[in-house]
């Protein structure tokens, strides 16, 4: 046993020092990707005046002078994040419950296999299917039948499809959250005379809430920030959003779209609108943390 504990410990300390660098490298990647946003992007929102970048309704890089004004791309994200949420939450909260709870073991086998497989389909693929199969269904359900003005690529589309994609996620750490829930809670809960669907929905959810929290930030994460999947049917208009029907562009988008052929001032404030996007993103966080701290008490 001695000369087994002496042979462990030199590679247990090898190994801590190997995890050790490889957190150090993690963060010290992820702080030179901000710094080099940050360092960027602040000197172009100066240039241009910060309310006339984050307030400007008018995004025209070529026009004499040009006007860098993201406030329709801020609005766009805003606006396409609560309708993926909207879409997605419910349905990834409650498939999660019932793939936990309520699935018989042969459907569980075949659905668990199906929403992972989910996860591993690439962006443009699920663009590939909105741009073939959801844009026309939105223009044939609102256009041909309803008389509404539409070509399909619209805020509309990019909700549904990323409500989709954000399914997997929500799924997979709800699940995982429900199902660590000790047992004694749920056959407490029985034992005192809540039934079975009581029980679950009314004890056993609610002690899983920091978990559902977890999934539903990391599935806004994942909605803010995608962006080949939303250029594919969203249409990409920079302008002020006044419809669900009408076409749209979201800070991702703006970036991706015009940043192969960008230079000079007009690069610089693609890259402070990703300075934005990262902010943008940081209180979401932040708020959610808030929110789940205030749970918890």
């Amino acid at each position: 046993m001695n000369t087994r504990n002496t042979t462990r410990r030199p590679l247990e300390n090898i190994m801590k020092y190997v995890f050790l660098v490889i957190a150090t490298a993690s963060i010290v990647s992820v702080a030179l990707i901000s710094l080099f946003i940050f360092i960027n992007g602040l000197p172009a929102i100066g240039e241009i005046g910060i309310f006339n970048f984050l307030f400007g309704q008018e995004w025209f890089p070529r026009h004499t002078p040009p006007k860098f004004g993201i406030l329709p791309m801020i609005v766009s994200s805003i606006y396409v994040t609560i309708g993926a949420i909207v879409v997605g939450v419910p349905l990834g909260i409650g498939t999660a419950i019932f793939l936990s709870r309520f699935a018989p073991r042969g459907l569980y086998r075949v659905l668990k296999p199906a929403v992972e497989l989910m996860a591993g389909i690439p962006s443009v693929v699920y663009g590939f299917f909105g741009m073939m199969v959801l844009v026309p269904f939105v223009r044939e359900i609102f256009q041909v039948r309803l008389g509404m003005s539409t070509t399909g690529f619209s805020m509309l589309s990019a909700i549904i499809l990323l409500g989709v994609m954000i399914l997997p996620t929500i799924i997979g750490l709800s699940e995982a959250a429900i199902n660590v829930v000790p047992k004694s809670y749920y056959e407490g809960a029985v034992a005192l005379g809540a039934s079975h669907e009581k029980a679950i929905i009314s004890i056993v959810v609610p002690a899983a809430r920091s978990g559902i929290f977890a999934a539903i930030i990391l599935g806004i994460g994942r909605a803010i920030g995608e962006t080949m999947a939303v250029i594919m049917v969203a249409g990409g208009q920079p302008v002020m959003p006044t419809s669900l029907l009408a076409g749209t562009r979201t800070m991702t988008m703006n970036i991706v779209t015009e940043m192969g052929y960008a230079s000079g001032l007009h690069r610089e404030s693609l890259i402070a609108t990703g300075a934005v996007l990262f902010i943008f993103i940081l209180l979401i966080n932040l708020a959610f943390n808030i929110i789940k701290r205030k749970a918890k008490s």
